[in-house]
């Protein structure tokens, strides 16, 4: 193949959903189908003994969430599919909305029964805000739940986004029987099993009219289906490329990921529709996949993929020119020059040295903490730089210190590789050196966070909260002895020894700005162009 060709057949993208929707269930199932793994865990499905693939820590096989965003590479069809699965999880939105950075499509999975959901919405927003094309897989249809009509009406009314069924269930309300692929015009009808969705479905496909088809489906059925396809042909959005690249109209699946349902024709369908590598904005200008010089950008750093080495992996997403083992790029954030040894693609913990990879493409870098969430890489001659990374204020706090002395040394190297991974952010209190402050979005964060010291470092650790809800920091870091009012605040210091002052609430913060108002204050840390000054 020619390197046009190998990042024409690169397919990206992320699956997203409000907690317990199934996404974690349907990206198993999409390997499965795919030919990466012979067996599917089960998130749920406990009789299976196995868990899912794509959820690698032992606290998410043990809740049966995901907390991290997994990266899976596989071939299928023709194409390289990179898939990030994300944290349904509230608490995790930040990492979610990193892992959306890197993608160049979203799969937005709803339970029928419950519909459009409030992390739903939040994910759809920022994917609509970035022009993140959607597809929409509607999962669980072996459930009773909402009418598909009615699905289609909320997805507009809450998201404001039109859908265009590509397919459509076929049977009664909770007990579909089969999906017709409109485009085909082919009825595929599924033949459950008791493997608990572990192995692919048996499928009997042909024409409405099929004597094979007709002898499975009562004549009640086949007359509903055909008023329904006549409704939706009469009334409904014909399928548009142009309006799905901007995000205007959804295409719209149905489905059990569970009992693996659908999820084939879904599959070979959306890699049909999805888009190849998109070009990239960046500070200076946009940057095409084909652009001949190098670009990447770190989206993800993960530690301790293989607890026994207590490894750092940062995750970075190629934009342009050919990536090939060993490289030596600039750095942009610090001015330095790295070399990307020992590069590795993932299906979660199984990995694979990479010799080449291309635009779209997601690779694993060994890292010694020099690389950072939001980073850029790239040729000497040809900087770049990518710089629209979120960055969230942390809304709770608390102390967190080893309960023994004698395990201070691991304490302090945990606490270290986990702040790096971007979900909790640390800050020190000056002359105070047996704890940290955390400050994370969710509560969820600090339990994980302690559950990783004591299960992967070897560390049991008090953890208290705190009652402050708000933090500051100031344009020009002004130091805490030029601030007037800061009684109710705490002073701690980030990871770039930044001033940042915890309040008890906004009120407070509110009033500390009226009482100092020559200084600027930010609701989150600078980032971006200023830290870039002097490179």
């Amino acid at each position: 193949m020619t390197d046009l060709e190998e990042i024409q057949r690169r397919r990206t993208f992320a699956i997203i959903s409000h907690p317990d929707a199934g996404k974690t269930t349907l990206t198993e199932k999409l390997l499965l189908y795919g030919g990466a793994i012979h067996l599917a865990g089960s998130v749920k499905a406990r009789k299976t003994a196995r868990y899912a693939v794509s959820d690698w820590m032992e606290i998410e096989k043990q809740r049966g969430i995901s907390v991290t965003s997994s990266v899976l590479q596989f071939d299928y069809a023709g194409c390289r599919i990179n898939i990030l699965d994300t944290p349904g999880h509230a608490d995790f939105s930040e990492d979610t909305y990193r892992t959306l950075m890197a993608v160049d499509s979203a799969v937005m999975v709803i339970d029928v029964a419950k519909g459009v959901e409030a992390q739903t919405k939040k994910l759809f927003k920022v994917c609509s805000d970035r022009g993140i094309p959607i597809f929409t897989f509607v999962n669980k249809i072996d459930h009773f739940g909402k009418n598909p009509f009615d699905l289609m009406a909320e997805i507009e009314d809450v998201l404001g986004i039109r859908s265009c069924p590509m397919n459509w269930p076929i049977g009664v309300n909770g007990n579909y029987t089969g999906i017709y692929d409109r485009e085909t015009e082919m009825c595929h009808l599924f033949l459950k099993d008791n493997t608990h969705g572990v192995k692919k479905l048996e499928v009997i496909s042909g024409k409405i009219d099929d004597e094979a088809i007709k002898s499975n489906l009562t004549p009640e059925i086949i007359e509903s289906l055909e008023s329904d396809l006549e409704l939706l042909d009469e009334a409904g959005d014909p399928f548009d490329e142009e309006k799905v690249k901007k995000g205007e109209l959804t295409p719209m699946f149905f489905g059990s990921a569970m009992t693996n349902f659908g999820v084939q024709p879904f599959l070979e369908k959306y890699l049909q529709l999805a888009p190849p590598p998109e070009p990239r904005k960046t500070l200076e200008g946009s940057i095409s996949p084909e652009d001949p010089s190098f670009s990447a950008f770190v989206f993800k750093i993960q530690a301790n993929m293989d607890p026994k080495h207590h490894d750092r992996v940062a995750f970075m997403r190629i934009c342009s020119g050919i990536f090939e083992k060993g490289a030596s790029v600039l750095h942009r954030q610090s001015g330095k020059m790295l070399r990307l040894s020992q590069p590795q693609q993932f299906l979660a913990t199984e990995r694979q040295t990479v010799e080449k990879a291309y635009p779209g493409d997601i690779i694993g870098i060994f890292d010694t903490g020099e690389l950072g969430v939001g980073d850029t890489v790239c040729e000497k001659k040809h900087p770049v730089t990518f710089i629209d990374f979120p960055v969230f204020p942390p809304e709770l706090f608390a102390r967190i210190s080893p309960e023994s002395s004698m395990k201070r040394k691991q304490f302090l190297n945990g606490v270290g590789q986990l702040a790096q991974e971007g979900a909790i952010q640390v800050y020190k209190q000056p002359y105070i050196m047996e704890s940290f402050i955390i400050g994370a979005v969710g509560q969820l964060q600090f339990e994980v966070m302690k559950y990783r010291l004591e299960n992967e470092y070897n560390v049991t650790v008090n953890l208290d909260l705190m009652e402050y809800t708000t933090a500051r920091w100031t344009e020009g870091d002004v130091p805490p002895e030029e601030l007037i009012g800061i009684d109710n605040a705490l002073v701690v210091y980030d990871r770039r020894e930044r001033p940042v002052y915890l309040l008890p609430n906004a009120w407070q913060a509110g009033w500390l700005e009226q009482r100092n108002p020559k200084v600027k204050f930010l609701e989150s840390p600078p980032v971006g162009v200023a830290e870039l000054e002097g490179n």
